[in-house]
């Protein structure tokens, strides 16, 4: 998988950008960092020729621990069968010790992180009290939906480890000292820590080197990779310890014109003969204008259409025929209505002259 792939970096060239970058720390140190003895983070930043086609984790042994002593870990273990929470940080207390397993500070059964690390202010306590989280491998794909998406966000999910394995205190002891490199499809650089400022330069060079073998061996990339590489820490700004040479971009773009020109030239003639086929329909509609236009006769007498005879329209003073009058309306003779309501007015004129008998 590394084939073309291959970095080769000048020792001395990184020697000397991790003792400048140590020096600098050495001047940039406040009061605060004296006092706790804080050490700061030493990272190696990846620049790729391209955008990987799929994400990729890849976890890097380094030669010199890359974590000072004083970092504290978190395990999370499944729930033993037939076995209280106590019962089982407990039990895998003693099984860590008898395994020689000194680095873990916390025990956290999933129980535990189920119920006491259920509400939000919890998880941010927790995610504050831990330089680092290991996950038994059993019930490490259960834990993302209980310990939320600041983990994640600051790059702080728990690695899984095999409780079971033969040896136990080796495997951890890769996996807290060692390293990891996350690969995003989404741009083309990504960055790993590999020591810090109380290490020693040659210590830090090794790390270097033993990363950046590492991450070429296990990229999912074909060609040449790696772009430029660059180191630095929290504060400071990043120095370059490689550059790729750009002899192979003249061999990539040979290659890939010498794969396009047979697609080139497939699609040249096929509009070719697309122009042929538009050049000869348009030729043959304009031979079929043209002879239409011969057999047309030059002088053709035109017919005036003769004028039709109107039509007589029925006048509209004939279809409007006066309407004939009701009876009731014939002069002479008033409408019953009209006559009720004299009569009532009749009849009341008469009750009123009426003079009333005591």
């Amino acid at each position: 998988m590394a084939e073309g792939k291959g970095v080769a970096l000048d020792r001395a060239q990184v020697k000397k950008a991790v003792q400048a970058l140590q020096a600098f720390l050495k001047t940039k140190s406040t009061s605060d960092s004296l006092f706790l003895d804080d050490t700061q983070q030493i990272s190696l930043l990846f620049t790729l020729w391209k955008i990987p086609k799929v994400a990729q984790t890849i976890r890097i042994p380094l030669p010199h621990g890359q974590r000072s002593d004083t970092d504290e870990v978190c395990l999370f273990t499944r729930d033993e069968p037939k076995m209280t929470s106590e019962q089982t940080q407990r039990f895998y207390k003693k099984l860590l010790e008898e395994r020689g397993v000194k680095n873990i500070t916390e025990i956290i059964p999933y129980k535990v992180l189920r119920t006491e690390y259920k509400p939000f202010e919890a998880k941010r306590r927790l995610l504050g009290n831990f330089d680092m989280f290991l996950s038994d491998d059993r019930v490490r794909r259960l834990l993302p939906s209980h310990l939320g998406k600041h983990f994640y966000e600051r790059k702080k999910e728990p690695l899984s480890v095999n409780l079971q394995s033969k040896h136990l205190a080796r495997d951890i002891e890769r996996v807290i000292q060692g390293t990891s490199l996350k690969v995003n499809n989404k741009g083309c650089c990504c960055m790993a820590r590999v020591a810090h400022s109380g290490m020693t330069a040659d210590e830090v060079t090794e790390n270097i080197e033993a990363a950046v073998q590492t991450v070429v061996a296990k990229l999912r990339m074909k060609g040449p990779v790696m772009k430029i590489i660059h180191i630095k820490s929290q504060t400071s700004v990043a120095l370059p310890i490689y550059s790729s040479d750009l002899s192979h971009l003249d061999v990539q773009g040979v290659a890939e014109k010498n794969a396009q020109t047979p697609k080139k030239e497939g699609k040249a003639k096929k509009m070719k003969t697309e122009d042929l086929k538009q050049t000869e329909s348009t030729a043959e509609g304009e031979e079929k204008k043209v002879e239409e236009d011969e057999e047309i006769p030059q002088l053709v007498p035109i017919t005036t259409p003769s004028k039709k005879p109107k039509l007589e329209k029925p006048s509209k003073k004939k279809q409007l025929k006066k309407a004939p009058k009701p009876a009731a309306a014939k002069k002479g003779k008033k409408s019953p209505s009209k006559l009720n309501k004299k009569t009532g007015k009749s009849d009341s004129k008469v009750k009123r002259k009426v003079p009333k008998v005591k």
